[in-house]
């Protein structure tokens, strides 16, 4: 690539880059560049190493619960990017030497991240350094990477050493009953570890190919093999170092360590730049089916597909028993737990443009089930109550306490108790899929028990007020989690009705297409008339707290009558209300986190009251909005282009759109904000384009913004693909 082509439209809007070189924001570059393919998904940390980095090497499905920890985390493996440089016997190193030049790129449209530097060491030898990675989409197990060395100035002596660090932990919890280096003579080094609670079984190894020089087994410390070679170069030579790695576990052979074995054999004979052909084939079919083209904004253009990238690095391809947690495959944030996310947020782009990815995160909560009415039992429930958080087990994993900021009491987490419109939310994505997909094999045999089950558990949790003659809710959490166990939250209550009018359908709709399966399932999940009478009737009577009249909701009992605070004054900040304010105070204040009588809107549509109506709750609850979670500006969007609020859209849009471009959060150390991603396709296809399910078939309702010529995307509706061009009036 020519410094030019940096620069040209085509560049621009398929890469994310950063030159020169900002020491203070490696943590938010090595969240925004992570590679992935489905299985892995890998930081960009340099290979070198830096001070303070978060390494982070994470597969799907692998959890544990570490001795001193509480909940179980995503486990952090060996790190497979470690390679060392000497310089005439000096340590490339960003800190160390004169850096002359950097600039790292991560190419959106092959997920191939490059780096190159132009670096003198103290003798005088200047020297050009390019790395290169991938995770491979056409063979899922293997990671590439190429390193080049060119002698610009002088001729240096070269040491390249190419390692396996194990000395890593999660957050500082020790994951690992046994963990253990070893080699194959001068072929392959590799690591092996058994979790120490889980009993999961890893194994990463790697062989590694030089151009320059022998190489040789030599271990850098007790959990690092590594092969090193030496050679010299001559001024304007340069030598390459190929190190492929292949990770597996016991989720899926029998023996990882021959598993990786057998994967590098393959790999190495079909080489570094075949894999990489291969790999950039996939990406192609991927972009080909998930890519919205827009022309008139290179700034949102860039940032629909970096967001569409990390939701597509992170989606399980082959694997129906993992799902996509909070913070994807990228980084610490939330232990990996799997929240309404991945419903609600990730899984429409993949419904529409990926199904059968969609299928697979939607299997992982049906294999999951019995996690979900074990819930539900300890609780006192019936049916199927989902985790708040969830691992690979399918129990709730949400801790009870926090301890959030210094010198401030714990606070108590009540999200894993009383946050329960999870269970409906998974139930909507469950039917969202198969409205578009046709997909009836899925929905007959695993779709509808989910909704069912879900269904047979709000039938027992709704509280009948006999005095008022109508159902409700207490000590519900809400999205608006700034505000805890409240009565009646109108999101809740709505979509429970919704829920339970859905499930009333699909039994009609079983019974008359699949009576053998009809009457098999409703016999196991114990649905008899008696029960679907109940739900008739909290149909009928769920209490929803909303003026008649103007078709106001309130957000929950006594939200009117919280103190109000006028949010434009309380800028610039950089923490959130609650964090301002306080937990407890926070609970008296009229303040919201985010989306959620907009969420509402969202997702229910004219259900939700008229354009009127709806209007008049967005002025309400508009300026209520701290936006206090990144799952919020897309939300916001997406129901500010179908109420025609133009400006408030696109500000919304672009908002989502740079949280983790530009880390308006301050958080992307953390991880990726993948809810916030997938909102983002979510306001550009729901929101802009207008499209909306009709029946059995499908209509757009366009509100593109002024300044977008067109927007052009794909969509899968019941096994057709389909090719749509926009234009803004």
């Amino acid at each position: 690539m020519t410094s030019t082509s940096y620069f040209s439209p085509e560049v621009r809007t398929w890469t994310v880059s950063e030159a020169p070189f900002h020491p203070g924001k490696q943590y938010h570059t090595e969240t925004i560049t992570t590679i992935g393919n489905g299985y892995m998904g890998l930081r960009g940390s340099f290979e070198e190493g830096y001070p303070n980095e978060i390494v982070s090497t994470l597969i799907h499905g692998v959890y544990n619960q570490a001795p001193e920890e509480i909940v179980p985390d995503l486990v952090n493996l060996p790190n497979p990017l470690a390679i060392q440089i000497m310089v005439d016997g000096e340590q490339f190193h960003m800190q160390k030497g004169s850096v002359l030049g950097f600039r790292r790129a991560l190419d959106l449209k092959t997920a191939l991240l490059t780096r190159g530097i132009l670096w003198r060491n103290s003798k005088g030898s200047i020297v050009q350094i390019t790395f290169e990675r991938f995770a491979s989409l056409e063979h899922e197990h293997v990671l590439a990477q190429r390193v080049t060395v060119r002698a610009l100035w002088g001729d240096p002596e070269i040491e390249i050493a190419a390692a396996i660090d194990a000395d890593r932990l999660s957050a500082g919890a020790n994951h690992w009953q046994v963990l253990e280096k070893g080699h194959d003579g001068t072929a392959s080094i590799h690591c092996t570890g058994t979790t120490n609670q889980s009993n999961y079984q890893i194994a990463v190894a790697a062989t590694v190919q030089c151009d320059h020089g022998e190489l040789v087994y030599e271990p850098l410390d007790n959990l690092t093999p590594a092969l090193r070679a030496k050679f010299s170069l001559k001024q304007d030579q340069g030598a390459s170092l190929v190190k492929l790695t292949a990770i597996h576990s016991n989720r899926d052979t029998a023996d990882p360590l021959v598993a990786a074995k057998n994967t590098l054999n393959t790999a190495s004979k079909i080489g570094y730049d075949e894999l990489y052909n291969g790999h950039q084939a996939e990406w192609a079919k991927y972009w080909y089916d998930s890519d919205i083209e827009i022309d008139g904004d290179e700034i949102a253009q860039r940032a629909l597909r970096f967001c569409l990238y990390h939701v597509l690095i992170a989606a399980p391809r082959h694997d129906d028993r993992v799902s996509i947690g909070a913070k994807t495959l990228s980084g610490p944030g939330y232990k990996g737990h799997v929240f309404w996310d991945t419903e609600l947020f990730m899984l429409p782009p993949l419904t529409l443009t990926q199904p059968k990815i969609a299928k697979n995160l939607l299997m992982y909560r049906y294999h999951n089930l019995q996690g979900a009415r074990n819930k539900a039992q300890e609780a006192g429930y019936e049916g199927a109550m989902f985790p708040w958080e969830s691992t690979d087990t399918g129990e709730e994993t949400t801790p009870r306490w926090t301890s959030p900021y210094p010198d401030t009491p714990r606070i108590r987490i009540w999200t894993g108790d009383n946050e329960q419109h999870i269970s409906t939310d998974i139930a909507y994505a469950t039917l969202q899929y198969w409205h578009w997909s046709g997909d009836e094999d899925f929905f007959v045999n695993c779709g509808a028990e989910i909704v069912l089950d879900t269904a047979v558990f709000w039938g027992s949790r709704v509280e009948y007020n006999r005095t008022l003659d109508r159902y409700e809710l207490s000590q519900q959490i809400g999205p608006d989690e700034y505000h805890e166990n409240v009565d009646n939250s109108a999101f809740t209550n709505s979509m429970v009705r919704w829920h339970l009018r859905q499930a009333l359908q699909l039994v009609d709709w079983l019974k008359q297409t699949h009576p053998q399966k009809a009457e098999a399932l409703l016999a196991r999940l114990k649905i008899d008339a008696a029960r679907l009478e109940l739900w008739q009737r909290v149909i009928d009577k769920m209490y929803i707290p909303r003026d008649p009249q103007t078709g106001l909701y309130e957000q929950f009992d006594g939200f009117f009558k919280l103190h109000k605070v006028d949010l434009t004054h309380w800028t610039p900040k950089v923490h959130n209300m609650d964090a301002i304010m306080g937990h407890e105070p926070t609970q008296e204040m009229g303040f919201i986190k985010q989306a959620d009588i907009v969420m509402l809107m969202a997702l229910l549509g004219e259900d939700a009251g008229t354009l009127e109506q709806r209007q008049r709750n967005w002025d309400y609850y508009y300026p209520l909005c701290d936006h206090g979670s990144s799952l919020s500006p897309s939300t916001h969007a997406w129901v500010a282009a179908r109420l025609g609020l133009d400006d408030e859209a696109y500000y919304m849009f672009m908002y989502a759109a740079n949280i983790d471009l530009e880390d308006l959060k301050g958080n992307v150390r953390d991880g990726i904000h993948a809810a916030a991603s997938g909102g983002l396709w979510e306001a550009a296809v729901w929101g802009f384009a207008g499209l909306t399910l009709d029946g059995d078939n499908y209509k757009f309702d366009p509100n593109l913004p002024k300044h977008w010529k067109s927007m052009k995307f794909r969509f899968w509706h019941k096994g057709k693909q389909h090719t749509v061009t926009l234009t803004a009036e």
